[in-house]
């Protein structure tokens, strides 16, 4: 059997699509299995043990040079490469007119996707044969595996985020451990999509005067490569028990794997944390915890009760940080370090048992 999957962005929905994925490796395990993705969002999909091949799409590109006679012809090489496959089954997990269009294109002949209600753009359904009853009330991790149970992909136990970390990643960032002395540190990620999901840079910076002195956690201030303005602002304020680190995902993968803790927005890195098992705690403003926040029962949300979802689509009506007190993050940590403490779900549990001050 030949599957194709379509989740084309961002790197939080990637990340809650692989649990969908690995359900159905393990029930067909000698299926041949695609997944068509942006090359912005491709980065941590490279080399996936659950994968036979990786599409990439350039979308955005092929928007903007849409005139250029080299586009048409990437596109039309593209989607013919695409159907050359042959695939039996396509599975939708976006719910958009694009993602749609794309699935059409491969030549899937069965195309399976959500019920009308859960799609994000309902003219989508144009574009499917089949649609599966699911929830929007769920996490989104839940909605995903609702389309593959279609299939008979059960799931059970704990979610499973399977990704190729390689070796020189893990040693980058040994080496950048080492070139600043740190041993024990918290993640603190500033930056988001946009401005409505982010909490303020004065606020990070006295979480990580917080961390430095109440449990002498440094702070690693992580950021994208537009975004170094705003990890500097946080990195002057902590003064040295900050530092900022610009990193790819897998670097970013390989880091939460050595951190205590992560404290972030509703955005790609604190998906990523999440997956990868670190203890969290999470602010949330616009957007709804219960369908993308961290899922694990441990894990602490902040939340600014005041917005509503309803904004996450209107993002230009966002234009204030997440209002929610530095004493109220501060009290999450507390309690999400506790938690490491009391149940050993961390190696470094001992931290919390003797804070430095």
């Amino acid at each position: 059997m030949k599957l194709v999957i379509v989740k084309l962005s961002s790197i939080g929905d990637v990340i809650h699509t692989l649990p969908a994925v690995a359900a159905l490796r393990r029930q067909f395990p000698d299926a041949d299995i695609t997944w068509v993705v942006e090359r912005s969002s491709a980065q941590l999909l490279r080399q996936n043990p659950l994968l036979n091949r990786l599409i990439e799409l350039d979308t955005g590109r092929w928007r903007r040079q849409w005139h250029s006679p080299s586009v048409w012809s990437e596109v039309v090489t593209c989607f013919q490469q695409m159907r050359a496959h042959r695939f039996d089954i396509g599975l939708d997990f976006q719910g958009l007119i694009k993602s749609g269009l794309v699935l059409y294109l491969s030549g899937a002949r069965q195309r399976v996707g959500f019920e009308t209600a859960c799609l994000r753009e309902k003219l989508s359904l144009m574009f499917l044969t089949d649609q599966v009853p699911a929830s929007d009330d769920v996490h989104v991790i839940e909605k995903n595996l609702q389309l593959v149970r279609w299939l008979g992909a059960a799931h059970e136990g704990p979610y499973e985020f399977p990704m190729h970390i390689p070796d020189e990643d893990r040693q980058w960032v040994e080496n950048r451990l080492r070139t600043h002395g740190i041993k024990e540190f918290a993640i603190l990620n500033p930056g988001g999509a946009w401005k409505g999901k982010r909490w303020s840079p004065a606020g990070y910076a006295a979480i990580g005067t917080f961390l430095y002195e109440a449990y002498g956690l440094a702070s690693i201030v992580t950021h994208a490569p537009d975004e170094q303005a705003l990890a500097q602002e946080v990195v002057a304020r902590c003064g040295e028990s900050a530092i900022p680190l610009c990193c790819t995902l897998k670097q970013l993968a390989a880091l939460a794997d050595r951190a205590t803790l992560f404290v972030g927005g509703d955005t790609g890195p604190m998906h990523l944390a999440a997956a990868r098992g670190t203890p969290v705690v999470a602010i949330f403003g616009p957007t709804l915890a219960r369908r993308n926040g961290p899922f694990s029962p441990e894990d602490v949300i902040v939340r600014e009760e005041r917005r509503s979802a309803r904004a996450y689509y209107r993002r230009e009506r966002e234009d204030d940080y997440i209002n929610v007190s530095e004493d109220e993050v501060r009290q999450a940590i507390k309690r999400r370090l506790t938690r490491v403490s009391q149940f050993g779900s961390h190696r470094l549990a001992q931290i919390v048992a003797t804070p430095s001050r």
